[in-house]
């Protein structure tokens, strides 16, 4: 539930330290991310109603982890684009930081193969350390 959101982080940000991990990926929502600039999505007109509630909650995840950078725990938060579906693997795709990425057909979208593979390569690869990134098509 996304009341639950907020104690999340904060049991990871407690409890990681004592079993000796040092850092946490975060896959969070696309509500947070901005489509122009000091306008989230999750404020605009079109976003859907039933998922507001959850979006604020996962912006609250991602402002707790924020407001965390110097404790033990590095965190990486994970936005994805507006839309995810099973597709294929094409491992083209852009990524971006605090801004929904829209492709040039007007859509913000990726496959689940094509978001799996950028969250692997973050974990193998640190690119984001205590940032949020997203990638899109």
């Amino acid at each position: 539930p996304h009341e639950n959101l907020s104690k999340s982080v904060n049991a990871l940000l407690q409890g990681l330290p004592q079993a000796g991990v040092r850092r946490v990926i975060v896959i969070g929502g696309a509500g947070s991310l901005e489509v122009a600039p000091g306008v989230l999505l999750v404020d605009t007109p079109s976003f859907p109603g039933v998922f507001r509630a959850r979006a604020r909650a996962q912006k609250t995840q991602l402002d707790m982890l924020r407001a965390s950078v110097g404790a033990t725990v590095a965190w990486t938060f994970v936005s994805p684009p507006a839309a995810i579906a099973p597709g294929r693997r094409t491992g083209t795709f852009r990524v971006g930081d605090d801004r929904l990425l829209v492709g040039q057909d007007g859509q913000s979208r990726i496959s689940a193969e094509d978001f799996a593979i950028a969250i692997v390569d973050e974990a193998e690869r640190v690119k984001h350390l205590n940032e949020r990134f997203t990638v899109g098509y």
